[in-house]
């Protein structure tokens, strides 16, 4: 046994310390420096990578190296494959994060149970009868996933070289402990060399790993940030357990795009995939209402169409109110400044509500002009014409400028039944024939005395 060594870390953000302090001078928060005891060990890999000869690299030329799209496995879930970047990438790690209750295992569980490949789940949560009851709510008959429940890593290794799984779940890397750290299990040493011992096992062995991590109570995941930076794809399952829509977002993704977004529907049985999501970001109201603009975004390579609600209305106690929801409230700020000073509009003394129904946020500068049309509409409370659609950008001295990929958001809108859509004059457009009519504007005035006369 080799020397015994301790050293201090701050169980908020993961920076280690030589001796115990007061406060963290990284995160600023009192009373989170901790002792743990690391003991140093000689380590030796998972128990199977013995029998495999180590592969000894050699520099290569640029023009040598091979740019052939790496193998992907198909999850069989359409969103999931989307926001990987076409599916899981053999030998990847793969963290999943959200808040408490989102569905995180649940997802995964109805992904391993749907899956042909042999798969198996590790859950150090939930006993395997818990586990086959939600089972049998999603996909009753799977014969390719395999329930452990486990949490020491070298049994986990010791039932993996068993079983011999294509996939791995590891639900979740808080739980795990490795005998070479002398620390509780979800402590900073413990995540950190869990992780590092499943990345070993996915790269030596070409099989790629799914962990879900928990969150702290400001949204990121818990534990050091170097667990973000050590694993392939960093993925945030998101939404309102009051609401039955989950979104899916890479932040992090080697493999593929981060602007992509997956959109799920949970269900007693599951989650549903929702491959027309503007479905559920477009209510379905008949009578016309005033404060409401539909807008054309694009999320990655999706095109939505969301809604838009506005309120407007005279400030009760002197100073006005700037509140939203799913919206930059400075981007917000910016366009009624635009109104005032450009457009003649004083809403200086009211208050502004604005919201993005479905839950969802969207920082894409083309919702601008729905926007402004959402609360000129319920500053005069005149409902705007159902059918109408935006997608432009309005900049500080009132003009509406172009946005990218103006076609495809064009195609969405007609697709939908869309009557006509207001875009910017300066957009170049190669659609000749589209049923629906392509409104050319300049300024926030030929969009107005449009709308409202």
């Amino acid at each position: 046994m080799a020397k015994t060594k301790t050293a201090f870390f701050c169980q908020n953000c993961g920076t280690q310390y030589a001796k115990w302090v007061g406060q963290c001078s990284a995160c600023k928060e009192w009373n989170t420096v901790v002792e743990e005891v690391v003991q140093k060990e000689e380590k030796s890999s998972w128990k199977s990578a013995s029998k495999t000869k180590k592969k000894v690299t050699k520099p290569l030329r640029v023009d040598e190296i091979s740019t052939e799209k790496e193998l992907r496995i198909n999850t069989f879930d359409l969103e999931f494959n989307r926001v990987l970047g076409g599916g899981l990438v053999p030998g990847s790690l793969v963290l999943l994060g959200g808040e408490p209750g989102v569905g995180k295992s649940t997802l995964l569980l109805q992904i391993a149970l749907k899956l042909p490949y042999k798969t198996l789940y590790v859950s150090g949560e939930e006993s395997q009868k818990q586990i086959k009851m939600r089972a049998d709510r999603i996909h009753p008959a799977s014969e390719t996933c395999f329930i452990l429940t486990e949490t020491k890593t070298q049994n986990i290794f010791q039932q993996i070289e068993t079983t011999e799984p294509d996939i791995v779940v590891i639900d979740s890397i808080q739980t795990l402990h490795s005998d070479y750290i002398e620390s509780a299990a979800g402590s900073i040493s413990q995540i950190r060399e869990c992780t590092t011992e499943l990345i070993k096992f996915a790269k030596e062995t070409n099989t790629p790993v799914i962990l879900i991590g928990h969150i702290t109570k400001d949204g990121s995941i818990a534990g050091p940030k170097i667990l973000e930076h050590m694993v392939d794809t960093v993925l945030q399952f998101e939404g309102d357990r009051n609401y039955v829509y989950r979104i899916l977002r890479a932040l992090k993704n080697r493999f593929g795009s981060t602007a992509e977004l997956g959109i799920y529907e949970m269900h007693g049985s599951g989650l549903r995939q929702v491959n027309n999501p503007s479905e559920i970001l477009i209510s379905k109201n008949d009578e016309g209402l005033s404060g409401t603009a539909i807008a054309s975004t694009v999320e990655g390579m999706r095109p939505l169409m969301i809604e838009i609600q506005a309120l407007v209305s005279t400030a009760v106690y002197g100073t006005p109110q700037r509140s939203t929801t799913g919206y930059n409230a400075k981007r917000l700020n910016m366009l009624l400044a635009v109104l005032e000073k450009r457009a003649g509009f004083k809403l200086g003394a009211k208050d502004v509500f604005l919201n993005i129904t479905g839950g969802i946020s969207v920082d894409d500068p083309a919702i601008d002009l729905a926007v402004i049309a959402a609360i000129l509409s319920s500053n005069a409370d005149i409902p705007i014409e159902k059918g109408i659609c935006f997608a432009a950008e309005v900049g500080l001295a009132g003009e509406i400028r172009p946005v990218q990929r103006i076609e495809q958001r064009i195609l969405e809108a007609e697709k939908l039944g869309f009557k006509a859509i207001y875009v910017s004059k300066n957009n170049k457009m190669g659609l000749k024939r589209t049923q629906i009519n392509v409104k050319l504007a300049t300024r926030i005035e030929d969009v107005v005395s449009d709308l409202f006369g």
